[in-house]
């Protein structure tokens, strides 16, 4: 399992975790470059070709490709977690709050059909399927660490565009200044929904600046494929710098305020 766990100061680096001799040649390559400033794209398709060569779609769900994304830092150089442990190691406590329930219990979460309304302190508040929201912007393939709160992370490799995207085709009004994302709230398919360990609806935000941040993201699947709905399916945001909590699962609405 590749999901990174460790106290401070106690284990030395695993084998999977120290760079190959060629890797580094690569990189050394890149950053004399950057030097001369010509790495920009490069570096962005470097990094996502070096990404892809370690997967093969699983073959699970339906396809989703992306494109190769121009945003810097939008591909991290470093090993995947399996699409195993990424679909088997989860908090989503609308399932449970062991690791494994929300690959057990999610198969109950419908997520066709899905609309995502997006109201607030906008000039074009509107209601969004699923199908709309995946016309919206171009598909991009973005690597990133997810890191949870609770001293573990994951490489997953995301599909899916900047939520800035979605921000500006709603025209935020001046004094909009934070936006909130609401997660579904369903008891009948959602059973722990029910019990008392959070206040539902699943509620998160962020400042407007860094839902602007050509990082986040809105993503819709991982591993060149649709979401696995344990995984927050249909669609999420995903904050790359921010611990996990922060990152909305299975949106329903979106809020300017």
């Amino acid at each position: 399992m590749s999901i990174e766990s460790r106290s401070e100061g106690q284990s030395p680096p695993l084998p999977s975790e120290i760079t190959p001799r060629a890797a580094y040649r690569s990189r050394r390559e890149l950053i004399k470059m950057a030097a001369t400033g010509v790495a920009g794209t490069a570096l962005a398709a470097w990094t996502l070709r070096d990404a892809r060569a370690e997967w093969t779609r699983p073959g699970k769900l339906a396809p989703l490709a992306g494109q190769t994304s121009s945003v810097p830092g939008a591909t991290t150089v470093e090993k995947l977690t399996s699409y195993e442990d990424i679909t088997h190691y989860n908090n989503y406590y609308e399932f449970g709050t062991g690791k494994s329930d929300p690959a057990e219990y999610a198969h109950t979460l419908k997520t066709h059909p899905w609309s995502v309304r997006v109201e607030g302190l906008v000039e074009k508040p509107a209601t969004y399927t699923l199908e709309d929201l995946m016309r919206l912007a171009p598909m991009e393939d973005r690597v990133y660490r997810l890191r949870c709160v609770e001293a573990w992370s994951m490489v997953v490799p995301w599909v899916g565009y900047s939520l800035s995207a979605l921000i500006k085709a709603v025209r935020p009004l001046g004094s909009a200044k934070y936006v909130e994302y609401v997660t579904l709230d369903d008891p009948k398919t959602m059973p722990f929904v029910r019990s008392r360990v959070l206040d539902w609806p699943y509620v998160e935000g962020l400042r407007m600046d860094e839902a602007m941040h050509p990082l986040t993201l809105l993503a819709f699947g991982l591993y060149g494929e649709v979401l696995p709905n344990q995984d927050g399916a249909p669609v999420r945001v995903v904050v790359p710098w921010k611990y996990g909590f922060k990152s909305g699962k299975s949106l329903v609405k979106i809020r300017f305020t």
